[in-house]
């Protein structure tokens, strides 16, 4: 008799696991994701406290007639993008590592580039050229496990916890930003570099947890049995489900796996040219992977952080930058709770219409906020109380990305490709995401000083866009196997009907997988 799948360190995930199953996943691969996540958001986070702090403008500013110091548009702008710029060449490198030496050894290859980024960065005195450099390699890091992790997790997750833990790592990185702010806000009244160089140097706290971590980590199963090596895969599986190798449950598991990632894989080892093949409708998941990451980024969220200290003091508030930044991070941790939840009950698809309609309604009151720059004795009643009203709206817009568009696309991301392309697919997604980024970080606040809150009609506009795109072109996965959303893409189900579609292959590779086991035992009964 088959053991059942237990193993008693996925106690971990009890906080969260309110489906009615108990499922069986390593501690210390929870953790990696998390740390990883962690890892990502405070890199993003901690750089925009640093840019107003005394000493960090003194010491990368140019000095003015009188003897202060500013920091130009010009440098922020460099310092600020050239993290993106990284993240850009690091998503599409690690394709390449992630397929040559697996999915464990490219997350500790990019984790310790990232790692040197930040020492580089923490060491510097006055050199512009040098944080810029330590931020470019840093994003190298970033921008390469910003694509590795979601695919590790994808391919290593069970399929009714996978979107759970992918929103989780989502989780990690808003509450990496967040608490960036939180460090910003305390350091920054400090005298001398210790204001800027503790939270930089604090990432090194996180990037030595991750490396140390990772060699705990098992490789993904899958890419194991893609590269031939069934033994080691068994061994993961085993190890994963918590039950002893000679099981026949492992057997029948690997099984199902070769069956599937065989079915995956007919049309043979892929290029990045073929991720745009039409066979199986390979262009068409790479250009929804890559479409999600750019609406992502053109829906507003973005605006709040490059923008969000002159919107709050355009509706008459004193608040700092500094608490500001604290209270958007916090919306944006207690937003993408509830995600953890909804994206195995709800479901993607249902959750990227929501949020679309949900955010859009955020951004349609920008009419009786004051221009930016009026001064606070300047405001009217009616710009009061537009302000206060925009506030509102604000903190809603941010409270539905979170739960909505900021997570989704991240698990549609790592759970829509078959294993040949995957790799490749993902790191183009990715890299999709960190060119718009890097594009808002440097356009944005120019945009937003020319036209103000009329910026807020662009994102608006993109976000109905964001609705029409997702009704007709993304299907939804929620319950599906990797394997089995290859099936249904290969199908040609439409999106509207996908919900209610239901897969055969996981079927047959089960009926196989049984057959070839009592294949297995006539055979012993016959020797």
């Amino acid at each position: 008799m088959a053991a059942v799948p237990t193993n008693r360190r996925a106690i971990v995930l009890a906080f969260f696991v309110a489906f009615g199953e108990f499922y069986s996943i390593s501690f210390v691969l929870l953790l990696e994701l998390m740390s990883s996540g962690f890892l990502f958001g405070y890199d993003i986070g901690v750089i925009s406290g640093l840019l107003v702090m005394p000493d960090f403008v003194q010491r990368f500013g140019q000095e003015n007639p009188d003897g202060s110091f500013t920091l130009s548009s010009s440098r922020q702008s460099i310092i600020t993008s050239l993290l993106s710029a990284g993240t850009f060449v690091g998503a599409l490198g690690q394709a390449f590592t992630a397929d040559r030496f697996g999915r464990r050894p490219t997350i500790l290859i990019w984790a310790a580039i990232f790692t040197i980024g930040v020492a580089i960065q923490t060491a510097t005195i006055d050199s512009v050229a040098q944080i810029t450099i330590g931020r470019f390699i840093a994003g190298l890091g970033v921008g390469a496990m910003s694509a590795v992790v979601p695919l590790y997790n994808g391919e290593t997750a069970p399929k009714a916890l996978r979107g759970t833990l992918l929103v989780l790592y989502q989780v990690q990185i808003i509450t990496g930003i967040f608490l960036s702010y939180v460090f910003d806000l305390g350091t920054h009244a400090l005298g001398g570099a210790a204001s800027w160089r503790i939270p930089v140097g604090l990432q090194l706290v996180w990037g030595a947890i991750l490396l140390s971590g990772i060699f705990f980590l098992p490789e993904s199963p899958r890419h194991l049995l893609g590269i031939g090596k069934r033994e080691e895969a068994c061994v993961v599986i085993s190890q994963l489900n918590g039950v002893p190798l000679d099981d026949p449950l492992v057997d029948e598991l690997v099984d199902e796996l070769q069956y599937a990632i065989s079915a995956e894989n007919e049309g043979g080892k892929a290029t990045w040219l073929e991720c745009f093949s039409p066979v199986n409708g390979l262009w068409r998941r790479v250009v929804n992977g890559m479409m999600l990451q750019f609406l992502q980024q053109l829906n507003g969220q973005n605006f709040y952080y490059y923008y969000g200290d002159t919107f709050f003091q355009s509706a008459g508030t004193q608040l700092s930058p500094y608490v500001i930044q604290v209270i958007l991070g916090a919306v944006s941790v207690v937003g993408t709770i509830p995600a953890l939840w909804a994206i195995e009950r709800v479901g993607r698809r249902r959750l990227l219409l929501i949020g679309a309609a949900w955010q859009a309604a955020g951004l349609s009151g920008h009419f009786t906020l004051a221009p930016a720059n009026t001064p606070i004795n300047d405001l009217t009643s009616r710009n009061k109380q537009g302000g206060d009203v925009l506030i509102a709206f604000a903190v809603l817009h941010v409270f539905g990305f979170s739960m909505f568009w900021g997570p989704t696309p991240w698990v549609y991301l790592g759970e829509s490709f078959p294993l040949r392309i995957r790799p490749k697919a993902i790191a183009l997604g990715s890299a999709t995401n960190w060119v718009w980024n890097f594009l808002l970080s440097f356009f944005a606040p120019k945009i937003a000083a020319d036209i103000g809150p009329l910026i807020l009609l662009i994102f608006c506009g993109m976000l109905v866009v964001a609705f029409i795109y997702v009704f007709f072109f993304i299907p939804e996965t929620k319950g599906l196997t990797l394997e089995e959303v290859d099936e249904m893409y290969r199908s040609g189900v439409k999106p509207w009907n996908s919900t209610s579609w239901t897969p055969t292959l996981g079927q047959r590779a089960h009926e196989k997988a049984i057959a070839h086991e009592i294949r297995n035992e006539k055979e012993k009964d016959d020797s």
